[in-house]
């Protein structure tokens, strides 16, 4: 075990690495914000109460009157779909507003109303905390649209690295509901997630030498997250390990997205073969020469991979025949 993947220390290294990575996210998301100016940051925010605590969110809406608070409500014929999304940085870093260029493509080209949420984190917060909350909010998203002016019924969830494997969990809880009081979630969208936390990252190969991820950055997230690793191979942590072998038929239509260098891929094709075994995979697309976190810095790439997401909600959110699981292998 390294010095880092040891819990107290895991839990310090992370703790720094959020105060250190605050200014800088501050800077990043201050460029992000002008990406895609023809699409224009219609928001406003909310608070969902969990029982983990209130939980902030930035809703972007469809419409360039959908800001303003003295704007005439929607009525449920014209109240737009709802995508939740969640932001990545290893379950411990919150950087919410990083995922604005995203929320502002979905809401724009999918005519969704996209809930970005600032969920609890590491090691403030460990598991099962973000998995737990992240489903109440989707529960309490998908039943409180009337009040808020999207359609609860027309639901879909996804996210970016850590947030992609928060999307899984929340599309595996609604599984296991099996209950009147699950939301109806029409596709999960999973951004090179990290799907398998069991096995340790020095374990695993990139196409590269050198891959963004590295086996040190692996020992502060997972053990701030998970501190006990036997709890690491938890179906809501590692849903791509071989230990987990539940039939996951009528879990939500998934698209899977992968990037060719990511240390996280195999994890990734893993599972997409897996949901395509339980007919829920509806892609999967491989992102060609991008590597984990590809679209903070490629705008065209990630523009191109944005849309794809952006026509994949936009499907499954539309009702209609041609929106039914199909196999797409990279």
């Amino acid at each position: 075990m390294s010095f880092l993947a040891r819990p107290a220390m895991a839990s310090l290294a992370a703790r720094a690495m959020q105060r250190l990575t605050a200014l800088a996210d501050r800077r990043i998301a201050s460029s992000l914000l002008g990406r895609y100016p023809e699409y224009p940051r219609n928001t406003r925010e909310l608070t969902v109460p969990t029982s983990f605590g209130p939980a902030r969110a930035v809703v972007y809406l469809p419409g360039p009157d959908a800001a303003t608070d003295t704007a005439p409500g929607p009525t449920p014929d014209s109240a737009p779909p709802v995508h939740v999304n969640f932001h990545g940085g290893g379950y411990v870093l919150p950087p919410i507003q990083l995922d604005d260029p995203l929320c502002r493509f979905l809401a724009a080209e999918a005519g969704v109303a996209v809930v970005n949420v600032d969920y609890v984190v590491a090691p403030q917060h460990p598991f099962p905390a973000p998995p737990r909350q992240a489903y109440e909010i989707v529960r309490w998203v998908a039943g409180h649209g009337a009040e808020h002016g999207w359609d609860g019924d027309r639901l879909t969830v996804g996210g970016q690295s850590a947030g992609g494997g928060l999307a899984a969990a929340v599309a595996r809880q609604a599984l296991e509901a099996g209950d009147d009081e699950a939301p109806s979630i029409a596709l999960q969208v999973l951004h090179y997630p990290p799907l398998d936390l069991a096995t340790d990252a020095r374990d695993k190969r990139a196409a590269i030498a050198k891959p963004m991820l590295r086996p040190w950055m692996a020992d502060v997230f997972d053990s701030a997250y998970v501190p006990d690793p036997r709890r690491r191979t938890d179906p809501l942590v590692s849903p791509a390990h071989p230990s987990d072998t539940a039939d996951l038929t009528g879990i939500a239509p998934a698209f899977v997205v992968t990037a060719e260098y990511d240390l996280l891929r195999a994890e990734g094709v893993r599972y997409a073969e897996r949901l395509r075994e339980a007919g829920a995979l509806l892609d999967h697309y491989d992102v060609p020469g991008a590597d984990h976190g590809y679209d903070q810095k490629d705008a065209e790439t990630a523009r191109d991979v944005y849309a794809l997401i952006a026509a994949h909600v936009r499907r499954a959110t539309t009702p209609g025949p041609g929106n039914t699981p199909r196999e797409n292998q990279p």
